[in-house]
């Protein structure tokens, strides 16, 4: 453990059980001042539940915690962030129908005779959101009309804004693209200068090695090793999570690019997409990237009639007709899945069982006489959550309980029970953990073997290069490039992603 010297915040023993899960086991962390204090772990390994109990969310069963020597037990959010606790969440906590500016000083808002005073707030806002790169965002625009992205830099921006003692960064960098990152890091050092303690969780060991100071390795609810992290390196973080080694080798694809799965042509919706055309086939993964809002989410929310198209053609299975696809509803009929980025708002019933999660895509296939056979759906949920992986304490759990990571796992199991042949996964890998991903990278190139077409959004270009046949880049809502395998490098996907964004002089 770091030394005790300088130590902001202590806790010692700290118990937590949710109804069949054993979340916490007598946790020890210390966090001390001016250092970033990195909590590393698979999902459900119990990052989040400390932070939550720290921020004053959840309540311990077990253990106390010290807040500089004096005993620190919050009765609730408000109360931790009156003693100068505050966290960052993994899962976003605004109001989307809220003004950017009114979600960033949503406890602060300024007042001039007994009204809101604007000026001020949005003036507040603008030099808040340029210390995260979103000085071109609009203060006054609802934030529910940005993208999951830009809402996390938003939420980062509200935590960055308030004077703490002690900060928790759950995942802050899931949906954030590298330049965004560095901002962000930036922010983090002046945080330490002024003498923060950070508590930083992340499933990006390469960013933990970068950022912080100490890292605590958790594994099933328990404390494993913290380790001083300037003499760790990327392998050994990685066996202290998983107990294991594990194969640093991408899956090969050994199928074969085959038929036309889909084409879509001369696509355009809303500021975003402005003009998208690209094929997808069976048999290969074709990756798909771009900066924050490039447009890569909304096109491939238009191709699956999630949002309204203002033109362009669809055509499947080789096809000379158009598809038509005006909702959800028509693409899945037509065989096709969207796992989309904002897995708890829009890819998840977070009331209800894993089981009902997994089923409501083919509920035919477990019903008898019009009513849900209860046992052929627990049986088809089973053979899921064993086969990715699922930690749940049965099929009958809440999905709302279940960590980040295991919700996106319920997601794709559940397009996975539908068996589309084209797979549309919209950062299926964020926030879950290294081991977790080898598995969905598996699980991906197995697809393609089958002969899915498999369509991968995602911002992490290391990913991308490991596990694409192809890699499409998208520039200002246009394609500025596909690159076959063999072909890229990240300078030059990472060029073709910023061409739509330079003007000749």
């Amino acid at each position: 453990m770091p030394p005790v010297s300088n130590t902001l915040l202590t806790v010692a023993g700290v118990d937590k059980t949710f109804p069949g899960v054993r979340a916490l086991a007598h946790v020890d962390l210390d966090v001390r001042a001016g250092e970033v204090h990195a909590l590393v772990g698979e999902n459900g390994a119990g990052k989040s539940t400390l932070a939550r109990i720290i921020a004053g969310i959840d309540m311990p069963e077990a253990g106390r915690m010290l807040l500089a020597d004096r005993p620190y037990r919050p009765k609730g959010r408000k109360d931790a962030e009156a003693m100068g606790v505050r966290i960052v969440m993994q899962e976003l906590n605004l109001i989307g129908t809220l003004s950017v500016a009114e979600n960033v000083f949503i406890d602060r808002l300024p007042s001039r005779f007994g009204f809101i005073d604007y000026g001020v707030l949005n003036r507040a806002t603008r030099n808040v959101m340029a210390q995260v790169g979103l000085d071109r965002v609009d203060p006054s625009m609802p934030v529910g009309s940005l993208g999951v992205g830009q809402q996390q830099m938003v939420e980062i921006a509200a935590g960055l804004s308030r004077r703490c003692r002690v900060l928790a960064l759950d995942e802050p960098t899931a949906s954030l693209t590298d330049n965004e990152v560095s901002l962000l890091f930036a922010q983090i050092e002046r945080l330490k200068a002024e003498g923060v303690g950070i508590i930083y969780i992340s499933h990006r060991i390469e960013e933990i090695l970068r950022i912080a100071d100490w890292v605590t390795v958790l594994r099933d609810g328990k404390v494993v090793g913290t380790r001083e992290a300037a003499g760790l390196d990327c392998d050994e973080v990685i066996r202290l999570m998983v107990g294991r080694d594990m194969v640093k080798a991408a899956p090969a694809l050994t199928g074969v690019r085959s038929d036309l799965a889909l084409r879509v042509i001369a696509l355009r919706g809303g500021d975003k997409v402005r003009d998208v055309s690209f094929d997808a086939y069976r048999g290969e993964i074709l990756g798909v990237t771009g900066l924050m809002g490039s447009g890569r989410t909304e096109a491939m929310r238009l191709v699956f009639g999630a949002d309204p198209r203002e033109a362009g053609d669809i055509y499947l299975g080789g096809s000379e007709r158009p598809a038509r696809i005006r909702t959800p509803k028509d693409a899945v009929e037509r065989g096709m899945a969207l796992l989309t980025e904002d897995r708890k708002a829009q890819g998840l019933l977070l009331s209800l069982s894993v089981r009902a999660n997994i089923s409501i895509t083919r509920l035919a296939d477990v019903s008898r006489l019009g009513w849900i056979d209860s046992a052929l759906e627990s049986a088809a949920a089973r053979s899921y959550v064993e086969s990715l992986n699922i930690r749940c304490a049965s099929p009958e759990q809440s999905v709302g309980q279940l960590s980040g990571g295991n919700q996106q796992k319920v997601v794709i199991a559940k397009w996975l029970y539908r068996d589309c042949d084209v797979l549309i996964f919209d950062e299926p890998t964020r926030g879950i953990d290294v081991g977790a991903k080898f598995e969905i990278y598996q699980m991906l190139a197995a697809l393609a073997r089958k002969g899915k077409a498999v369509v991968f959004v995602s911002s992490d270009l290391n990913e991308l290069m490991a596990i694409s046949s192809r890699i499409m880049v998208l520039s200002a809502g246009r394609v500025a490039e596909v690159f076959e395998q063999g072909a890229w490098s990240e300078e030059r996907v990472l060029s073709a992603a910023f061409s739509g964004y330079i003007t000749a002089d």
